[in-house]
């Protein structure tokens, strides 16, 4: 059976809440917040715990932006992906143990992504029009 990971699209202002990740794969790229489904919860409180141990904030769901599975996403595992437009509302950044820094950056600027995560703010795009 394939993981299943969740993934925070986190949006203020026009910008786009990134981790650089600490670890392979894509050790040093830039990803969305997001990690594994533990055992004993849904989707939703994931996303919430997730965004939260990785980056300090406190976001509240919006939607349901899709569910990426292509087996390449993740040469590792081919893990499953469920992403998630969310809204912070607290606003100050505390790094978590995954990640090497947490950094704000506009969506017509983004650095080098891990996994499809660019596919996965190309969607958002589609979403916000």
């Amino acid at each position: 059976m394939r993981p299943t990971a969740v993934d925070a699209v986190i949006l203020d202002k026009g910008r786009i809440l990134l981790v650089k990740r600490r670890y392979p794969p894509f050790k040093n790229y830039w990803a969305i917040p997001g990690g594994f489904v533990e055992k004993n919860e849904n989707v939703e409180q994931a996303i919430v715990r997730e965004a939260y141990e990785e980056t300090g904030i406190r976001i509240k769901v919006l939607c349901l932006l899709g569910v990426y599975s292509n087996p390449s996403r993740d040469p590792t595992r081919g893990t499953i992906a469920v992403a998630f437009l969310v809204k912070p509302i607290s606003r100050k950044i505390i790094e978590g143990s995954e990640a090497e820094e947490v950094k704000w950056f506009k969506l017509d600027r983004l650095p080098k992504l891990a996994f499809d995560h660019g596919k996965i703010i190309k969607d958002v795009r589609k979403v916000l029009r």
